[in-house]
């Protein structure tokens, strides 16, 4: 019910779905979809714990299957995250492209979790992500975004052709004034979760 209130107020027009940790049913035998207005909100399948490209395609697939069946404009969505390291959640850049590019071949928007570093946010750009978010630091750390310098590269290199490109803080946010810095930067938006969860 929280998190029901919680979009409500919030106004937000999509939500992400971690495909891979979501439990079917909680102990009450309620589904996460039960709580969501599925004309309201577009729902994007994320690949959140999934270690290498198989499992990451395999999760979004699944995702779009789930999201056709139930008639939701979501179902060619997809936010991929392809981890490389349990402790530290950072992306594995070369699982990350390689997915990037079997899913954009099977027709998904791919927002494209990665790292900060300038050089692999410009091929998952080439590879047809649709977004490329880098991390500001490790998920869930807090921490903010510890080199500016390298975003300012990614914002740079890829909205030299396309200043629409969007361009999305992912991880890391702790606080209010990381949010206006990554704006600051030129960043198109701030991925919140553990900041304000």
């Amino acid at each position: 019910e929280v998190m029901r209130d919680s979009l409500a107020a919030s106004e937000c027009e999509c939500v992400t779905v971690a495909v891979r940790r979501e439990r079917l049913y909680d102990g009450e035998g309620r589904n996460i979809l039960d709580f969501l207005d599925l004309d309201r909100y577009l729902l994007i399948p994320n690949t959140a714990g999934c270690y290498d490209a198989d499992t990451a395609v395999r999760c979004a697939r699944m995702g779009r299957e789930i999201l056709e069946g139930l008639e939701n404009g979501g179902a060619n969505w997809v936010k991929l995250e392809v981890l490389g390291d349990s402790r530290t959640l950072l992306p594995d850049p070369v699982a990350t492209l390689e997915a990037t590019e079997r899913l954009v071949a099977d027709g998904f928007h791919v927002l494209c979790y990665t790292s900060d570093d300038p050089i692999i946010a410009c091929r998952l750009k080439a590879a047809g992500a649709t977004a490329v978010m880098p991390a500001g630091s490790p998920i869930g750390s807090g921490q903010g975004i510890l080199n500016p310098n390298n975003l300012r590269i990614i914002l740079e290199y890829l909205k030299a052709d396309d200043p629409d490109y969007p361009v999305i803080v992912d991880a890391g946010v702790g606080t209010a004034s990381d949010v206006s810095f990554a704006f600051e930067l030129g960043a198109d938006a701030v991925l919140l979760n553990s900041a304000v969860a």
